[in-house]
């Protein structure tokens, strides 16, 4: 029975971004309302990140870069490595993201694809 035992692991992605701050002032009221200009930013950091749903496990990545299919394999990459030693077979679930398909298996990467599978979940129509 533990040969067909399957762990199910699902990923997303996440990308914080700020842009600025907000701050609250309280000023008498003869006084006019300063402007408080604030640098706007573009810094971001992102991640990618997994959950086995059997029991909570959770495996993450900081991405410093954009997301694309060369940094979602690495990912990947670093989950096989988490999720072999358990022996059971491995389901990744992925969102429509452009760049959760399998097109990359193609370059080379078939290793990766023979020890894991994954499941897009497309978007449903709206009734």
């Amino acid at each position: 029975m533990e040969d067909a035992a399957v762990d199910l692991w699902a990923t997303d992605e996440v990308h914080f971004q700020q842009h600025g701050s907000r701050c609250r002032l309280w000023l008498p009221p003869e006084t006019k309302d300063p402007v408080l200009l604030h640098h706007p930013t573009r810094r971001s950091v992102g991640y990618f990140g997994a959950v086995r749903l059997r029991d909570g496990k959770f495996q993450f990545s900081r991405e410093t870069g954009k997301f694309n299919a060369l940094t979602f394999l690495a990912f990947l990459k670093g989950l096989r490595r988490t999720s072999i030693r358990t022996g059971r077979r491995v389901v990744v679930i992925t969102d429509n993201a452009r760049y959760h398909t399998r097109d990359f298996t193609k370059n080379g990467e078939r290793h990766t694809a023979k020890t894991l599978c994954w499941i897009t979940c497309r978007p449903t129509a709206p009734n």
